[in-house]
């Protein structure tokens, strides 16, 4: 059972801005303007506070949730995130955030590979609902679709640098 005291504070950064890049990613992918915006922060913060209470959580999951309670938790992975995409062009960001999720996803391989099935798959979920949470190409919430292409391949793209 992995938990914080399974990594070092670098690697539990990371960790935590794994959690966060999975958002971004999606939203890099296809922007959906500040309505959408906000409900896939909105979706994405609900699927985080969930794994507290998911049948399907492990330890791992729990620990990152629980820091994520905290101010502290949440300042070191808002600023390795700042750090990562400051100055970023938009085109950019997606492709930051994959290569973020490839190092969390080898580094939970690596030093949690009894959670790291269930962890990559959380972050999938989170991409997940983050993609599904606003309706894209419509006006004003009317037509689009729930999925767009932009998504679907940027979700292959996630699955892919998680290993799920």
């Amino acid at each position: 059972m992995a938990d914080k005291s399974s990594f070092t504070p670098d690697e539990w950064q990371r960790i935590l801005e794994g959690v966060m890049m999975a958002s971004v990613a999606m939203t890099a992918a296809d922007p959906s303007g500040l309505i959408g915006l906000l409900k896939e922060s909105f979706a994405a913060g609900t699927t985080l506070a969930a794994g507290k209470t998911d049948a399907g959580s492990n330890a791992l999951i729990k620990a990152v949730v629980a820091d994520f309670e905290t101010a502290d938790g949440r300042g070191l992975a808002r600023d390795g995130l700042k750090e990562k995409l400051v100055a970023s062009k938009p085109a950019d960001i997606k492709v930051k955030a994959l290569e973020a999720l490839r190092q969390v996803a080898a580094l939970v391989d690596a030093k949690a590979s009894a959670d790291a099935p269930a962890f990559k798959g959380w972050l999938r979920k989170i991409s997940q609902n983050v993609a599904e949470a606003a309706k894209e190409g419509g006006f004003l919430g009317i037509g689009g679709v729930r999925v767009s292409e932009a998504e679907k391949a940027t979700l292959a793209e996630i699955g892919s640098a998680l290993g799920v």
